[in-house]
């Protein structure tokens, strides 16, 4: 009863919703595919390291990841981002294979005679084009909001190659506008109301920074463009994921801005940078309930960052010359027009789109087609540049060039390659040949020494490369930025390089005992996702020793696999069944050949899924139809017996009662397991219990110990009931170490423990676990009991 009405308010909350309502009047398309089928939102915190992730954790920035990570059967990871370490190499990877897709943020196009700033859209798109020839973009069929590329999404919004909202809601007319504005009134109003508080923030920084010095005017700027991007776009986005959940579309690739901005502007540790954390956080909040209340589709949410960020000193500072007229000294030509000083830091409130956003953000690129032939083109954005010569140096010209770049220029590293493709590295120090020398390059400490190594020489050897790159940071020195910021990114340094992905335990990762991921192994995980849904076989992850066995034990009520939602998902169970690797699991209330339950075996079903053998023993039997308890386990398993226990006064109109009794063989250790589910009715399941404690039953010749009995017994810790079977059997959260006694019904609100698992006196108990997590909550309206326990010979 409690089910259905959770059941019902689900629906009134859908039929309100304003998500909803905005699909219906705009008209958009929603998922044709079974309200099973999978779906994946990947969110990217832009620029956030797994140090500085860590970090704020400690703070208290990201309380609602915390949670998630803690709570929710997370785990997680390192990622490395590749080099150079940007979202355009990063999403290259991620999105279409292809590592290290630029040679840097900035780089110079020889044919069309160009620079291409990766916020543009004619070099997102050049860019983009050359990756399709890999194949399809991750994101066919699905949205993408604030990235490079658009990977195949039907709809890109807010990305370099295409900014601005997509074209469903730009040609959407007055009315449908101003609807679509009322019904997100509150989230507008909130927007607002952030909107002011980071103006007042930014307004604030500013007058800190022009204390300290700063640049009056880049200062000035930046206070607009904080808000836009820290709050206005960040709010865009997250509205149009929530349309996008209700819609069900297959998946949704979002990048939360805001923190890679202000981590440039102050630094990635700077208190301003960690302030916008708490917003981010609040918008993965909002996005995992929309998710978790989607009727359309079941949703996984993963939550990544591209890159991190270094601590940096600009190169102007200490030099007080840009590296452009540094350069252009050592090459005695005429500088180019400087690159923006300050970088990337306000480009990014371009993707809003509109021509009056255009001219307020123009990029250096916009207004430079072409260079003179005596010049050398130098492209530097961050920590690492580089320079493309009008004429065909030999090796011999570019050693000479890159000992006085370092020497004259005090560039720290410059890269260039010989006749052969090898590449040469020159410091103050040393000349070094990669690959050969990365430990004396980058330092043996470098958490990603191989992978950096690696990238370093595809950089060098890039088709877009130029004549030199250089980096401005190698082992143990101070790190270096080409631009005036305080946080940087791009180069092979161990923070910006360290970047993190907290991903659901059960993802599907190929080579799961590696150290740490990259963008390709996210990537193929979310393909498998995609294609396969959560289909995947029940591992055990427990030592095999001689005579000695060691299980764990689950016993859950699955409510005939329909869900607190209404969803009916064989699928959802299986999975939860399979993120806790049980090796024996014993289950009440399956459907087989319902009408109810779309005529499913679900018995067979969910053994077929999980690979694992299985007896199922059916309480009431009407034709084709039939109900009952289950067991499933990867160890060889015999039937013994299979019955419907007796009840006080049953009538037609009550449910018949039932145990399963199997013996399990492993490690030369055979176990007697019983499965049962008890009356609703008290003197009937005690009448049942008599019966199973009986001769028949556990007082059998044949039931020798160990012992086993599991199931949903109806009764609580304090009846009669569980006094009886107590003289006999030993409950096992009584065993366990764990104090806590967690209630297993209902899952919305746990107030009663109902369901047990008692073992016999020679069995060990290690652990005992109710797991409630968000897919728990919603699968049945029991949680499952999870026991780990030990058998000896």
């Amino acid at each position: 009863m409690v089910s259905y009405i959770e059941i019902f308010l689900r629906e009134i909350r859908r039929w309100f919703s304003r998500s909803e309502w905005i699909i219906r009047v705009l008209g958009l398309p929603t998922s044709s595919e079974s309200v099973n089928s999978p779906g994946l939102i990947m969110i990217q915190i832009d620029g956030l390291s797994r140090p500085q992730l860590e970090k704020g954790f400690n703070k208290n920035r990201l309380p609602f990841l915390k949670k998630i990570l803690n709570d929710e059967h997370y785990q997680l990871h390192s990622l490395y981002s590749g080099t150079p370490s940007s979202t355009p190499s990063v999403q290259g990877e991620l999105f279409y294979g292809i590592s290290s897709a630029v040679p840097a943020f900035s780089f110079y196009d020889r044919k069309a005679e160009r620079i291409q700033t990766m916020y543009d859209p004619k070099a997102a798109q050049l860019i983009e084009k050359s990756l399709q020839s890999n194949g399809t973009g991750l994101l066919k069929g699905g949205s993408a909001y604030c990235n490079i590329y658009g990977a195949g999404a039907e709809e890109p919004h807010f990305c370099a190659a295409s900014f601005g909202w997509g074209g469903l809601l730009r040609a959407a007319n007055p009315f449908v506008f101003t609807f679509f504005l009322i019904t997100n009134i509150y989230s507008f109003l909130r927007t607002l109301s952030l909107l002011f508080l980071e103006l007042f923030l930014a307004i604030f920084d500013f007058f800190v920074g022009f204390i300290k010095g700063k640049d009056f005017l880049k200062e000035l700027t930046f206070i607009p463009t904080r808000v836009v991007i820290c709050i206005l776009l960040r709010e865009l986005v997250t509205i149009g994921t929530k349309i996008d959940i209700a819609r069900g579309l297959p998946i949704i690739h979002l990048n939360l801005i805001g923190y890679d901005e202000q981590a440039h502007r102050r630094g990635p540790s700077s208190k301003f940078a960690h302030w916008t954390l708490k917003g981010i956080d609040d918008s993965i909040k909002r996005i995992w309930r929309a998710a978790n209340h989607s009727s359309r589709r079941h949703y996984d949410i993963w939550v990544y960052s591209d890159h991190g960020q270094e601590d940096v000193i600009p190169y102007e500072k200490i030099h007080d010359i840009t590296i452009e007229q540094s350069i252009s000294n050592i090459f005695k030509s005429t500088p180019l027009p400087s690159q923006e000083s300050h970088g990337i830091q306000t480009k990014r409130a371009r993707f809003l789109g509109g021509n009056g956003i255009q001219k307020l953000f123009a990029t250096y690129t916009d207004n430079f087609e072409g260079a003179a032939e005596s010049e050398p083109i130098i492209t530097a954005m961050g920590p690492l540049g580089i320079i493309y010569s009008s004429n065909q140096l030999s090796f011999i010209e570019k050693e000479i060039l890159a000992k006085e770049l370092v020497s004259a220029a005090h560039i720290p590293v410059v890269l260039y390659t010989d006749d052969k493709r090898n590449v040469h590295a020159i410091t103050s120090q040393d000349t070094y040949v990669l690959p050969d020398d990365r430990e004396k390059l980058f330092g043996s400490k470098h958490p990603f020494l191989e992978e950096i190594t690696q990238d370093i020489i595809t950089v060098c050897l890039h088709q877009y490369a130029g004549d030199f790159t250089f980096l401005g940071w190698y082992r143990d020195k101070e790190y270096i930025t080409f631009r005036i910021e305080n946080g940087s990114h791009a180069g092979p340094g161990p923070n910006e390089t360290h970047a993190f992905a907290i991903l659901p335990k059960d993802t599907n990762i190929v080579g799961e005992e590696r150290a740490y991921l990259r963008p390709i192994h996210i990537r193929e995980a979310a393909i498998h996702l995609l294609e396969n849904g959560y289909k995947r076989k029940v591992k055990t992850t427990r030592k095999a020793h001689p005579n000695k066995l060691s299980l764990r034990i689950m016993t859950y009520n699955i409510h005939s696999c329909i869900g607190m939602d209404g969803k009916i998902s064989p699928e959802r169970i299986a999975r939860v069944i399979s993120r806790y690797h049980p090796d024996i699991v014993c289950l009440q209330e399956l459907d087989v050949k319902k009408s109810r339950t779309n005529e499913i075996d679900q018995a067979h079903y969910l053994a077929q899924i999980l690979k694992m053998k299985f007896h199922f023993h059916p309480t009431i039997h009407i034709e084709e139809e039939r109900y009952g308890d289950a067991i499933l386990t990867h160890h060889n398993m015999q039937l013994v017996k299979a019955d419907i226990l007796p009840s006080h006064n049953i009538s037609r109109s009550m449910e018949p009662r039932g145990a399963l009794w199997v013996r399990v063989q492993g490690s030369g250790v055979h176990v007697n397991i019983i499965n049962t589910h008890l009356d609703i009715r008290r003197r009937a399941r005690e009448t049942q219990l008599q019966a199973l404690i009986g001769p028949d039953w556990l007082s059998h010749s044949d039931c020798e110990e160990p012992i086993i009995v599991c199931g949903d017994f109806n009764a609580l810790p304090n009846s009669n009931l569980y006094k009886s079977i107590t003289t006999k059997l030993n409950d096992t959260h009584a065993l366990s170490t764990s104090k806590k006694r967690k209630a297993t019904f209902f899952t919305r609100f746990p107030t009663a423990r109902i369901d047990y698992i008692f073992v016999s006196e020679k069995i060990e108990v290690a652990k005992t676990f109710v797991p409630n997590t968000q897919l728990t909550r919603v699968a049945s309206d029991h949680f499952p009991l999870i026991v780990d326990l030990t058998i000896e010979n």
